[in-house]
């Protein structure tokens, strides 16, 4: 493509920090036992007192996934004997509602043999966030090519090229802190939502008129 005039180009840039839209933790209930089967029926017991525990939280779990099962045995370093069968299983849980989220989290943990991970927090995909960065690169992308043709006491006369050249959004993690009141009561779980990063950057090619340069 042939272009008339002179061309610059610039790099546009947008970073934000927006507040998260998702929570995801995991909760993994383990067995163990000399006989399989008991290992088995165990582990399918506690998966089962987790599943009634998310099913009773309602709309507040948007998500669930359960993946990750796993059984092995256990034998003595001599040799192949079993000595004890391992069980464990792990469920992914997607939050919205961060109000609920630590209570949510601290009922399961309280279950016998579960381990409770997490929280990780995200923006979803289609998430407005990601859109008004983009605009917002190609808004300074554009503000710095008339930065430059002013400079040279010019102007931008068109767009010749537009590509995008955004980073990947950086994950973040959460801070969490177990308070347990003076009153006796049940510990409480504070957890403090981390803002979510989000960066988008362009490349721009623009013509610009003639520059003075007396």
């Amino acid at each position: 493509m042939a272009v008339d005039g002179p061309v610059v180009q610039v790099r546009g840039e947008a970073y934000r920090e927006v507040p998260p839209e998702l929570a995801r933790f995991a909760v993994t209930a383990t067995a163990r036992d000399r006989d399989r089967e008991a290992t088995l029926t165990r582990l399918a017991e506690r998966a089962a007192a987790i599943r009634v525990l998310l099913d009773g939280a309602g709309p507040v779990v948007a998500r669930r996934e359960t993946g990750d099962l796993r059984v092995r045995p256990e034998t003595r370093r001599s040799g192949e004997r079993v000595v004890a069968w391992h069980g464990s299983v792990t469920t992914t849980v997607t939050v919205t509602d961060f109000t609920a989220l630590g209570e949510l989290m601290l009922r399961l943990a309280d279950q016998d043999q579960v381990e409770v991970a997490g929280p990780w927090w995200e923006l979803r995909p289609d998430s407005p966030a990601h859109r008004e960065a983009r605009h917002a690169a190609i808004t300074d992308a554009l503000q710095r090519a008339r930065e430059y043709a002013e400079a040279l006491g010019a102007h931008v006369t068109s767009l010749i090229e537009l590509a995008d050249a955004g980073p990947a959004d950086r994950p973040m993690f959460a801070r969490a802190a177990f308070d347990v009141g003076s009153g006796g009561g049940p510990p409480e779980l504070e957890l403090d939502p981390q803002p979510q990063t989000v960066q988008a950057a362009v490349q721009a090619r623009f013509t610009i008129s003639d520059p003075v340069l007396g």
